[in-house]
């Protein structure tokens, strides 16, 4: 066992950057917003609670070495830029809501693939159920596709 400059065990040896590719998911689940989103005026007026689930695929992460918070994504950063998207203006659909989301975090972080899900656990309709949902899935590589030349 070494200890490292500043004393701490050097758990990584002499295989530093040996073996397997480390790849980093965050993670968020029930994420609950109180938000004015929908197509009724009732719902964009008196507004009911929406559940956010997402998953982000960051990639290689330096914290998995560095064991800093600045070397990965910050998942309360995460939750603010979900609570901001989702409050400061209502949209009419959760798939429009979902893409807003989807594509900040996806600028901030850099991340390859990003997949939100929007859930009213009490959606204003006359039949019972648990909830509606709607979850849309961001790549990278379909955002940065380029734009067809429509004279050839």
């Amino acid at each position: 066992m070494e200890l490292d400059d500043d004393g701490e065990v050097d758990d990584l040896g002499d295989d530093e950057g040996v073996g397997a590719e480390t790849f980093v998911t965050v993670e968020v689940s029930g994420l609950s917003l109180y938000t004015h989103h929908g197509v009724s005026d009732a719902e964009r007026e008196i507004g009911q609670r929406l559940v956010v689930d997402l998953r982000m695929d960051v990639g290689e992460s330096d914290a998995t070495l560095t064991d800093r918070l600045e070397d990965t994504v910050d998942y309360a950063e995460v939750c603010d830029i979900v609570a901001l998207a989702a409050t400061e203006r209502n949209y009419k659909t959760l798939e429009r809501l979902c893409k807003v989301i989807g594509e900040r975090l996806m600028e901030r972080f850099g991340s390859e693939h990003v997949r939100v899900r929007a859930a009213k656990p009490e959606p204003p309709l006359p039949l019972a159920m648990q909830e509606v949902a709607v979850e849309v899935t961001h790549d990278r590589e379909d955002a940065e596709e380029p734009e067809e030349d429509e004279g050839a």
